[in-house]
């Protein structure tokens, strides 16, 4: 059977068709927030409920004991395929909260997230583990969690082992008797080995010892390349710069800007009335 050449104008049509797949996906809407705002209620004084102050709250007797506090207050963005978004903002104005809404933790009071794709979190350091299990169960349970099969998980643990880098014997005891940066190792070497199309990472870049700080950097950048959607909450400002092609800055629960991340990281520390140094883009 002769083969039949490959025609100029198929050629021109395939490079037409991967041009506007790759422009699709370079579009596609993968986190949409809209007008969410996310309302904590706490009480005041836990002691004060003895029997007599609850009857007569109730019958209005009484000062009320519950405190809301407004921890996002009508936030809206879309975020696309391939970009890694960093969120700054001084402690208390939603970065986490926001983070924990995206990944399906904290349902709003008020408005509506959409996620296409499958999610994998590094909220806090070790969150979803069990002390009690070891490193290797651990790892299933976080696969599992994930959406991965029980194969997909095994084909996948040595080399979540080796960039963990536990030292020997490690990976088969309780979690309990980790060090705070053997969990956090663990956990981010499972976080990101999950193949998640959008990656949730809140302050998680810090762990470990400098060797693997390096290791994590890399590793960031090379999901980057693949064109995950990353979500980035750090104090480490010059991380957000360097790791980050767009960036958000939240204040008292409310966006209050966007844009490129350089821009944003500038605005946000002069309303700090800090310098830009070696000490502020660290840790801020």
């Amino acid at each position: 059977m002769s083969e039949h050449p490959v025609s100029e104008h198929s050629t021109a049509r395939q490079f037409a068709s991967d041009r506007a797949r790759a422009e699709r996906e370079r579009t596609q809407v993968t986190v949409s927030v809209r007008d969410v705002s996310i309302t904590y209620r706490t009480a005041l004084d836990r002691r004060a409920q003895t029997l007599r102050q609850r009857v007569m709250r109730m019958g209005g007797g009484g000062e009320p004991n519950i405190r809301e506090v407004q921890a996002l207050r009508g936030v809206s963005f879309d975020v696309t395929h391939g970009t890694v978004m960093g969120i700054v903002g001084a402690n208390g104005a939603g970065k986490s909260t926001l983070m924990r809404a995206l990944a399906g933790i904290l349902p709003p009071t008020r408005g509506e997230i959409e996620v296409n794709g499958r999610v994998s979190t590094l909220l806090a350091l070790g969150v979803g583990f069990n002390t009690n299990l070891t490193g290797r169960e651990n790892v299933m349970l976080g696969g599992l969690a994930a959406g991965l099969t029980r194969a997909q998980v095994r084909e996948r643990y040595d080399e979540i082992a080796a960039f963990a880098d536990l030292e020997d014997g490690f990976m088969e005891m309780p979690m309990r008797t980790y060090s705070s940066g053997m969990f956090g190792r663990l956990a981010f070497a499972v976080a990101v080995h999950m193949e998640p199309d959008i990656l949730l990472v809140d302050e998680a870049l810090s762990a470990g010892d400098a060797r693997f700080k390096h290791r994590a950097f890399a590793k960031m950048q090379e999901l980057m390349a693949q064109a995950r959607t990353i979500f980035l909450v750090s104090h480490a400002l010059g991380s957000v710069v360097e790791l980050c092609n767009d960036a958000i800055w939240l204040q008292k629960g409310q966006l209050v800007a966007r844009g490129e991340p350089q821009e944003i990281v500038n605005a946000y520390t002069d309303s700090l009335k800090v310098k830009r140094d070696n000490v502020s883009m660290e840790d801020l």
